[in-house]
Order: C-alpha cells, then structure tokens, then sequence
C-alpha cells in the first residue's frame, strides 16, 4: 500500500527522477518559464520553492546545498544573487502552473511553469545551437 506518500513515480526509476527534477529546476531558475507536462509541473514546484526559500538564507551551508541539489553551480549563483533578492518579501509561492492544452503526440496534458514577477528577458536565453546561430547572424 502507498498510505501517505507524496509525489508521483512518473514511470522512471528514483535517480532518474532525481535527475529529471534537478535539470528541470535549472531550466526554470534559467529561463524563469518552461513548458512541460502537468504532472511533471506539479511536481516540480515544490522542488523549486524549497530551492528558493533555501537560496533566501543567503550563507555557506545555503550554498552547498543549492549546488548539490541543482548540480550546476552558475545556477546556484543565480538563485542566490537575482531570485532571492526578488522574493524577500515574498513569504512562498514563487511559482505558478499554468495549464496549456494537450500534446499532439498522445493527448498529454501541457503546462506551463513560470516564476512570479518574471524576467521576460530570461526567456529562450543561452538555448544552445540555435540561440548560437541566430547571434552569429
């Protein structure tokens, strides 16, 4: 029986959630928009909150933490120096799920997750290849 236990195993093993939610989390501390499936979205706030709430504490420990849990150190930086310096009043819900229709593919269905009070220029930022191309022009 699952009494009482949170989250949802969305078919993939434990580290492959982990991962999954760790490389999400950066991608929307990134682009503070990305657009995913619902359970997916749902799944991540809370991550993402804690993320925040964490980089709030603005000390060593806080730090650590933050580059363990999202692996990417410039990231890190970023929640600490931009995010929670925006929310520092803010007592939660630095996030928003917003619901945007179904997948073509197979009917899943779409959200977008986004950060309140967002930077609009944050989005698509640094998107690899074709973000490179399309400055080289």
């Amino acid at each position: 029986m699952r009494h009482q236990l949170a989250g949802r195993k969305l078919n993939r093993t434990t580290s492959h959630r982990k991962a999954m939610f760790a490389n999400m989390a950066c991608a929307l501390i990134k682009h503070e928009q990305i657009f995913t499936t619902l359970p997916k979205a749902k799944d991540l706030r809370p991550i993402v909150e804690k993320l925040i709430t964490l980089g709030k504490q603005n000390d060593l420990a806080a730090r650590r933490l933050l580059v363990a849990r999202l692996r990417d150190e410039k990231m890190a930086e970023k929640v600490l120096s931009v995010l929670s310096t925006r929310y520092k009043e803010r007592k939660g819900g630095y996030t928003r799920v917003l619901k945007a229709g179904f997948r073509h593919g197979d009917a899943a269905p779409m959200a977008i997750i986004e950060f309140v009070d967002r930077d609009e220029s944050a989005r698509g930022q640094d998107s690899g290849p074709v973000q490179v191309e399309a400055e080289a022009a």
